[in-house]
């Protein structure tokens, strides 16, 4: 991955919105790419609380020397570098560590398995809440949301949506969050053969499937993956450095590293749009 240099600028061009350096030039777009966990949903926010630990933890127990702060560190890199891909490919990089370190080989998807379990303590209880209406629909979304969709489904933009979370979850949470509607049949997700998706794929058949150039997608996401391949093949990609927990602001760790992947802007969330979509 070539990184841009550390110390290149955003310029603000309203409230929560920036433009990096010289990277975005305006043009028109008939596509539009979405991620899901973080860009607009917030149903999993806080997976990496429960996935790194849970790593640094099965590190430990290769009998390395390595101290805790080292392993996080370690773990919290190669985690959020592969933000955006799917799953499995984080458990595959924990084995390959795993092994590094003299421990025993282990199928990942025991690893992917074990992690769902983890995460899935936490975000039963958000889904049931929401689905019982305890919670509003839209405090289980990134703010703004829904009349950004709104909004580029007027102007005859096609919408896709491609998770790096399994697809069978992906669909039942965009029903619970009621965005079904925006997507029709192109939801993606993860699939138990891992190499029959990416995001790279669903890029390369919208190119392929329809008239839709690469320079014509436009891509939202707070993970690294959507924002290298979108940019890759000539797309505009708008970074969502979003604050999960407080539903409001910039995330400054997110940003730095969606800067890093090469976003031509940052927002934290859609709450200005009629600027957002001036620009």
């Amino acid at each position: 991955m070539t990184l841009p240099p550390q110390n290149e600028k955003a310029i603000t061009v309203g409230s929560g919105i920036e433009i990096v350096g010289d990277r975005f030039t305006p043009r028109t777009f008939r596509a539009v790419l979405f991620d899901f966990d973080g860009t607009l949903s917030l149903l999993r926010r806080g997976w990496q609380d429960v996935m790194i630990p849970m790593m640094v933890k099965i590190l430990r127990e290769t009998g390395t020397d390595e101290q805790s702060e080292e392993l996080h560190e370690l773990v919290e890199n190669f985690v959020m570098q592969l933000n955006g891909k799917q799953t499995i490919y984080q458990m595959i990089q924990l084995d390959e560590e795993v092994q590094a370190r003299g421990g025993p080989p282990r199928e990942p998807l025991d690893y992917k398995n074990q992690y769902h379990e983890l995460l899935w303590s936490h975000v039963s209880v958000r889904i049931e809440a929401v689905r019982s209406g305890q919670v509003p629909v839209e405090k289980a979304q990134v703010p703004g949301s829904v009349p950004l969709l709104e909004a580029l489904q007027e102007r005859g933009l096609d919408l896709y949506l491609a998770s790096g979370t399994d697809l069978k979850y992906v669909q039942d949470e965009v029903r619970l969050l009621e965005l079904e509607k925006f997507f029709g049949q192109h939801i993606h997700g993860a699939l138990d053969d891992y190499k029959n998706f990416s995001k790279a794929q669903v890029i390369q058949r919208i190119i392929q499937q329809t008239d839709v150039a690469g320079h014509e997608i436009l891509a939202f996401g707070d993970g690294y993956v959507e924002i290298e391949e979108v940019g890759r093949v000539g797309g505009v990609t708008v970074g969502v450095a979003s604050d999960e927990i407080q539903r409001k602001g910039i995330n400054d760790w997110k940003r730095e590293r969606l800067i890093r992947a090469g976003a031509n802007m940052i927002v934290g969330d859609y709450r200005q749009l009629p600027q957002l979509l001036e620009t």
